[in-house]
């Protein structure tokens, strides 16, 4: 399903900061660094910037050559393998896995680490990286997206703990059709205010 989103900038930041945008996979390690999935850079004061969130999510994986695999269409609960061939890899569906609301991709290879990519309208989401022969990339995601802004932020990179320890803005999608995500705050000198999120205009599904 797709979110029709729209980035409204009210603030008064004169810091050229950009806006960015992530989920949590919420399988992962506490420890494991979430992906910026779509950043906003340079729109300025009373500008807006649409983008489309969606719940529908593609799989690939990658290896050690730099070769990529086509993209799958995955859902919760699905299995996913990865098998070798007389050249090359297989990636394919398997049935169903024991938590219907997982996303698995298992290593199947006798040898041969993989790299296993999640995106959402054509832009990296999540990667799990050196998926040994006979381990799982595990993925979960709510429809919820974190939003923040900082400096130094490239879009598919994964964001540095000490970004996201000073993110704590959190939208929950549930529900959702459309809506504005205002921000606002900032400003010059000692009197600035933090910058401030706030999901607006909502229409629901």
């Amino acid at each position: 399903m797709d979110i029709q989103l729209n980035f409204i900038n009210r603030s008064y930041d004169q810091n050229n900061s950009s806006v960015f945008l992530f989920q949590k996979n919420a399988a992962s390690r506490h420890d494991e660094l979430a992906t910026a999935w779509k950043v906003i850079r340079n729109c300025g004061q009373n500008s807006h910037h649409p983008l489309v969130y969606s719940t529908d999510l593609q799989a690939c994986i990658s290896d050690e050559y730099g070769n990529y695999s086509p993209r799958k269409a995955v859902r919760a609960g699905e299995l996913l393998t990865v098998s070798a061939l007389p050249s090359g890899r297989r990636f394919a569906y398997a049935g169903a896995n024991s938590n219907s609301l997982d996303t698995v991709v298992r290593n199947d290879l006798l040898r041969g680490a993989i790299n296993v990519c999640v995106y959402s309208q054509d832009r990296l989401l999540a990667t799990k990286t050196n998926v040994a022969p006979g381990q799982k990339a595990i993925f979960q995601f709510q429809p919820t997206l974190w939003i923040g802004a900082a400096a130094q932020v490239v879009e598919g990179r994964a964001l540095s703990s000490a970004i996201l320890n000073d993110v704590n803005t959190e939208f929950s999608l549930q529900g959702i059709a459309s809506a504005d995500i205002v921000m606002s705050g900032g400003g010059p000198g000692r009197n600035a205010l933090p910058l401030q999120f706030t999901l607006e205009n909502i229409a629901m599904a």
